[in-house]
């Protein structure tokens, strides 16, 4: 279970925490434990001798202590190597193949250990039951505690790198307790060696997978760590400061050096929402989603006279929105709440003016906050005249992502318009619940007001740009259904597609070779 637990936090910053991963990593180790299980029992009844049962927990110990220091170089190796040889589901092939090559083998190692300890422990057929009974009490144990301290005390604590090498040991130390006195009583020389090699190779891996990054290409990074909930990676250039929480998939939050003004990514195009409500002198805004405050720290700049509760469910990215990103502690007009935006908006009794939706995280959807009743709690909890702006950050064809979660607000809001982010494959979501001509008017004699002159040129594009969302009837997310990250992968797959079409040419053309070449 503990390697369980860190397959998803090791393979989540190349291919998200999704649904779809975690059900890939779960089905292969199960496959493989399976697999352990049968060829444990027949070797046990073959040979029993406990020996050969510990030598296999010695060789996975090896194994799981070598995964940090060489895993992210297989993740991204097999990444490459599939986004090249597939056309389609790229990131469900890679993350399949990657589970394959890293985990399949030390969890089949593992798996023979329950039939192999009942073969040893079964001391007739009277003693069956019990002797079944208490391994499989003990192994549920186990499980509890593989699943929990990985959770809520290592990888917060000391991260997946650590973790690994922490049950790695564990594992090591109980075979060794057989094997050492047995090597000493036998005195064969195998034993010694295999022993002796193990530690060697589990000291080393230990050393070198403490110390490299996860995006081990990367140079000068400020900030990289964990939380529950994230891999984190905070990075400056000369104007902005910048969080990733994965890899391969962009920014999430920035802060710019000279100040809390427009950035050029899609919290400048959702500042149109406030042009949308009766008046912008005096503005409640819920945030859900807030990341490190940067549409937060935007609003109290331009919308000086607004109070903003933000609600942001990993309290890590917030401790960084401080330290790093400008966000106020003592800004008595911005509330941070740490938790889960659908959970904080049932329990809420109070009404805002704009309510911000910017949860989704590439293929990582909660389909909690994208369902027509999360968008019918929004609708109540805004006052009169108010609007909620949704940012959606991959495009998608007909009948794809966004036109299901366009479709599902259209259900609830009889306004809906979008606009799509220039350089960026993000669009915001404009829904209002009074008339399109209404809304529009409002916004006209909002940009008027505005008096900084880059603010008020960015929201003139913006409300020029928008665009009527006519509702396509794909069908309407509910909490019951809502398969938003199957069509969420649908979507990143043409992304990815679109992004590696040139180097596939050329891949085909001249081979890696040319490729090589070409990138050299």
């Amino acid at each position: 279970m503990a390697v369980e637990i860190g397959a998803n936090r090791l393979l989540a910053p190349y291919f998200s925490s999704s649904q779809i991963v975690w059900t890939i990593i779960i089905g292969t180790i199960m496959i493989a434990m399976a697999l352990g299980n049968v060829w444990g029992g027949r070797a046990a009844d073959k040979d029993p001798d406990p020996s050969r049962l510990f030598r296999r927990m010695l060789v996975a110990a090896v194994w799981i202590a070598a995964i940090p220091a060489l895993g992210k170089y297989v993740i991204i190796g097999i990444a490459g190597l599939v986004i090249f040889t597939v056309s389609g589901n790229y990131l469900i092939w890679a993350a399949l193949a990657a589970c394959l090559v890293v985990f399949v083998f030390p969890l089949f190692l593992l798996g023979t250990t329950t039939p192999s300890l009942a073969r040893y422990t079964m001391k007739n057929a009277a003693d069956a039951g019990k002797a079944v009974g208490r391994l499989e009490a003990a192994n549920t144990i186990g499980s509890i505690l593989g699943t929990f301290l990985p959770t809520f005390v290592t990888i917060p604590a000391v991260g997946t790198s650590l973790t690994f090498i922490i049950f790695g040991a564990a594992l090591l130390i109980l075979a060794l307790i057989w094997l050492i006195p047995e090597a000493l009583r036998s005195k064969k020389a195998r034993l010694y060696v295999l022993t002796a090699v193990c530690l060697v190779l589990f000291v080393v891996f230990s050393i070198f997978g403490r110390f490299d990054s996860f995006a081990f290409w990367e140079e000068d990074l400020t900030y990289e760590g964990e939380s529950v909930y994230n891999y984190l990676q905070v990075k400056e250039s000369p104007r902005r400061v910048s969080l990733s929480t994965n890899v391969l998939f962009g920014v999430q939050s920035v802060a710019m050096k000279d100040g809390p003004g427009l950035t050029g990514l899609y919290y400048d195009t959702a500042l149109a929402a406030p042009l949308m409500t009766p008046g912008t002198d005096d503005l409640d805004v819920l945030i859900l989603g807030n990341g490190t405050g940067t549409y937060a720290m935007q609003l109290r700049h331009y919308f000086p006279g607004c109070r903003i509760d933000a609600v942001e469910i990993d309290d890590r990215i917030t401790a960084l929105a401080y330290e790093y990103f400008g966000l106020d502690k003592n800004d008595p007009d911005i509330a941070v709440f740490d938790g889960d935006g659908r959970a904080f908006i049932n329990s809420c009794e109070k009404s805002y003016d704009v309510i911000m939706v910017d949860a989704y995280q590439d293929i990582t959807i909660p389909f909690s906050m994208s369902s027509a009743e999360f968008f019918t709690l929004v609708r109540e909890h805004l006052n009169p005249g108010g609007a909620m702006v949704v940012n959606m950050n991959m495009r998608s064809g007909e009948g794809g992502i966004n036109a299901r979660l366009c479709d599902t607000m259209a259900s609830v809001f009889p306004t809906v318009m979008t606009v799509d982010v220039g350089g960026s494959t993000n669009r915001e979501v404009f829904c209002s619940a009074d008339p399109r001509d209404e809304v529009l008017t409002r916004c006209e004699a909002n940009v008027s007001a505005v008096t900084d002159a880059a603010l008020s040129t960015s929201l003139r594009m913006t409300y020029t740009w928008l665009e009527d969302y006519a509702p396509t009837g794909g069908g309407i997310f509910t909490d019951d259904r809502a398969p938003v990250e199957l069509l969420g992968m649908e979507a990143l797959d043409l992304i990815i597609g679109d992004e590696i079409s040139y180097y596939k040419d050329v891949y085909e053309e001249s081979g890696i070779s040319g490729l090589i070449d070409m990138l050299g």
